[in-house]
């Protein structure tokens, strides 16, 4: 389970899974309720780098990032640390 911390948004935490290079289990802590279970429900089974590329950049009325962003930045990372230990797995 990856757990990220939010900044600029209503919800303070994401919590997903990434399988096989795929995105499950979205879920977040706070935030718009029904807006955030749908974006869960959408993006589940989704790949991680279509995920990136299709929610990075969005923005939630005068902020500068949104929830999806947000998403978007935590399987980045994800993704980024999952290649990195593959790389050097005693990390």
């Amino acid at each position: 389970m990856h757990k990220y911390k939010t900044k600029g948004t209503c919800a303070r935490e994401i919590r997903f899974e990434l399988r096989e290079g795929k995105v499950h289990d979205v879920s977040f802590k706070w935030g718009c309720n029904g807006n955030l279970k749908a974006l869960g429900i959408l993006v589940e089974g989704m790949d991680a780098g279509e995920l990136v590329k299709k929610l990075s950049g969005l923005t939630c009325g005068i902020r500068k990032t949104s929830c999806g962003d947000q998403l978007a930045e935590a399987v980045a990372k994800a993704l980024a640390a999952d290649a990195d230990n593959a790389i050097e797995p005693n990390k």
